[in-house]
């Protein structure tokens, strides 16, 4: 088996590589001139191939011969909305595109969306479905579920799975990062209240997820949701990376929204003056103070996967692999 990756130098992207390798599958790994990949060099049958997700001969080329396609690039942040289109769904119609040369072989096309896409949960936490009307609120949320949307219209011409992983936490994870350290400081801000609820995946679990998603046999078109199977909140969160660094967070202050839209307005401002996307963004606030839980069951059902780390055994993993690395 041949799997072409998309996003294969980013966060997610390297768990699936790094399994695919070790099961002895070959991967053919879309990377940019700019990206890091190191790490994937370090691992045997992955072969990377200089592609952009605005290259369709590229991309097309790449697909000859392969047996499935997992599509994980996107742009989590951007300087425009229409910046995250043109990379966001740009992207998935060039990877469909390829997906549709590689076909009738093609096993499966395994879309990575989001759960951001579905919207956050309500005041009570409750757990959204793939039933659940997609109410995105943020620019990004809106591109991925455009995305959605593109690879859906080839339900009925290629075997396509839509995967939309909770929040992804492990080794590797620049995003957790800033969280860890704020708690080696000992001085911790936070959003919202430490009794929101939140699903949550190890890096690990979302990619053995995403390669299940190639030999389930689901109906073509199905959406599932990610996570590891419990809902956590953020006093949970906090509690297991103390425990993990051996540190308490003296200081844990809970930030008005009215004062974290301030900052980002200013992110705003240097990132226009910079010409650079920043991550903090007015529009990234209105995901920020929210609950964020899914259903992952049908995922855990149908796609014959099983989340085999839970939070406080990842949050030990990803603080020894920060320490290893020399992040932390």
């Amino acid at each position: 088996m041949t799997v072409l990756l998309s996003g294969g130098s980013g966060f997610l992207g390297s768990h699936i590589a790094e399994q695919l390798s070790l099961a002895g599958r070959r991967v053919r790994a879309l990377v940019r001139k700019s990206s890091d990949t190191r790490f994937l060099a370090t691992l045997p049958g992955v072969e990377l191939v200089d592609a952009s997700m605005a290259d369709r001969d590229a991309i097309v080329r790449a697909a000859a011969g392969v047996t499935a396609i997992v599509h994980c690039a996107g742009l989590v942040k951007a300087r425009t909305e229409e910046e995250y289109y043109r990379v966001n769904v740009g992207g998935t119609e060039n990877m469909l595109a390829a997906a549709v040369a590689a076909a009738p072989g093609l096993r499966r096309f395994v879309h990575v969306s989001s759960l951001t896409v579905a919207g956050p949960s309500d005041h009570q936490g409750t757990p959204v479905t793939a039933d659940t009307p997609p109410r995105p609120l943020t620019a990004y949320g809106r591109s991925k579920r455009a995305a959605e949307r593109v690879v859906l219209a080839k339900k009925d011409e290629l075997p396509v799975t839509i995967l939309r992983p909770a929040a992804i936490y492990g080794p590797r994870d620049r995003e957790i990062l800033a969280f860890f350290k704020a708690v080696q400081a000992r001085v911790l801000p936070y959003f919202g209240s430490t009794q929101n609820r939140m699903s949550m995946v190890h890096g690990a679990d979302a990619g053995a997820a995403c390669i299940a998603a190639i030999e389930a046999d689901v109906a073509s078109g199905a959406v599932y949701f990610i996570d590891d199977g419990a809902v956590h909140t953020m006093a949970e969160l906090i509690e297991a990376v103390e425990g993990a660094l051996g540190k308490r967070a003296f200081l844990r202050m809970p930030l008005p929204e009215f004062l974290v839209r301030t900052v980002a307005f200013g992110s705003e401002l240097y990132g226009k003056a910079t010409d650079q996307a920043q991550m903090l963004t007015r529009d990234k606030c209105n995901e920020l103070f929210r609950q964020w839980v899914c259903d992952g069951a049908p995922a855990r059902r149908d796609l014959g996967w099983e989340p085999k780390i839970e939070i406080r055994e990842g949050i030990r993993r990803t603080a020894a692999w920060y320490r290893e690395a020399g992040w932390i």
